[in-house]
């Protein structure tokens, strides 16, 4: 339904913190264009970790569906999801829709657009990890996402040869770089121009100075229970060289929460730390050494400052990393994970190597890549 300007409606959907991450930028520039309607709908799965983005990215969402339960089940928000946002689909009656990457949000937004015949562009499309159960539930969500979505922006080369290998028409699919990208530049400008934006690192720089820092964060479901606890044991030998400090914002989830504090809480070398909002997360990746993650986003973002990453994953479905080699596979496996950190703390031409490998998830312009193909006839 076209506004009272005549213009195209979209409606922008997303809602956990690091989709909102990735979206800002984009509805930024879809609102740049001045051609488009564009309505933000959050449905707020993540509650507190999305408002501290919203707020950084000073945008007030059209439609806030508040759908975060403590300790929801995939079905309950599932079927939240498509009810509620399928609400909301009726009453915007928008031209199309955009999505973003792999989360329940994406993949039940889309199906309620299928479900109505309205267009989806889905962006990062194209990720692949091949195994429907690492990440799990995210590959699946994404494959679904694929399967309705008639535009694909997809954040590299090899995300496109995925769509193709799944037979998407070539004329839907786009390859714009991360809007991760876009982001990170963003937070670098409003970090540089008032370091007060980032409070929390500095003293923490301060109280770990001369150490090396290494920068966690680990929080998927596949690594619930077994995965956890070798994550933590790898972390305990870690935190026994006296040349080493861990950084680690704590995920809320019981199932991280309540395997990492006693494990870890007796280390004077580690900081155990409430999540951070998105300036005081770059702040860390930029203060750190190197990088433990389990999660999918840093393995773009922990690159273009520089920063070796470290995969706590058995599959990835950023795959360019690891070529490029500006990542590594490690596992949930503490006697891997232990080993090839020490690799690159005590092995300078390695570090370097992977210090300083080509980035591959782009130049901070797929936002408005975006928007140019969007903003073009309908």
């Amino acid at each position: 339904m076209n506004d009272k300007r005549g213009l195209p409606r979209i409606v922008v959907t997303f809602g956990t913190r690091p989709e909102a991450i990735k979206m800002f930028p984009v509805v930024a520039a879809l609102r740049e264009t001045g051609r488009l309607d564009v309505k933000v709908v959050v449905t707020a799965q993540h509650r507190e970790l999305l408002d501290s983005v919203l707020a950084l990215a000073g945008l007030v969402p059209d439609v806030d569906l508040d759908l975060m339960q403590p300790d929801q089940s995939l079905d309950a928000l599932s079927a939240g999801i498509i009810a509620r946002f399928g609400a909301v689909l009726d009453d915007l009656s928008p031209d199309r829709v955009l999505v973003h990457g792999d989360t329940l949000t994406t993949m039940m937004a889309s199906l309620a657009c299928y479900f109505r015949r309205i267009p989806v562009g889905h962006v990062e499309a194209g990720l692949r990890s091949g195994d429907i159960y690492s990440p799990w539930p995210e590959e699946v969500n994404r494959k679904v996402t694929g399967v309705i979505a008639d535009l694909h922006f997809a954040p590299t080369e090899t995300a496109a040869a995925a769509l193709r290998a799944e037979n998407v028409n070539e004329k839907g699919i786009h390859v714009t770089g991360n809007t991760v990208i876009d982001a990170l530049l963003f937070a670098q400008g409003r970090i540089a121009a008032d370091p007060s934006l980032a409070p929390t690192i500095a003293p923490l720089q301060q109280r770990f100075a001369g150490k090396r820092i290494i920068a966690v964060t680990a929080h998927r479901r596949e690594n619930f229970g077994t995965g956890m606890a070798e994550i933590a044991k790898g972390l305990q030998d870690l935190a026994r060289r006296k040349d080493v400090a861990i950084i680690y914002p704590l995920h809320p989830n019981p199932n991280v929460a309540e395997v990492m504090r006693p494990a870890l809480a007796g280390y004077d070398n580690i900081a155990l730390i409430n999540p951070l909002d998105y300036l005081d997360f770059v702040a860390m990746m930029a203060a750190s050494d190197i990088v433990l993650t389990d999660s999918g986003g840093i393995q773009e973002e922990a690159p273009s400052l520089g920063k070796p990453v470290l995969v706590m994953r058995d599959t990835t479905e950023r795959p360019e990393g690891v070529a490029a080699g500006t990542a590594r596979l490690v596992g949930a496996d503490a006697a891997v994970i232990v080993a090839e950190t020490n690799r690159l703390l005590d092995d300078p031409e390695a570090y370097r190597q992977m210090g300083t490998a080509h980035n591959p998830y782009g130049d901070g312009t797929a936002s408005r890549q975006i928007a140019a193909l969007l903003s073009g006839p309908f």
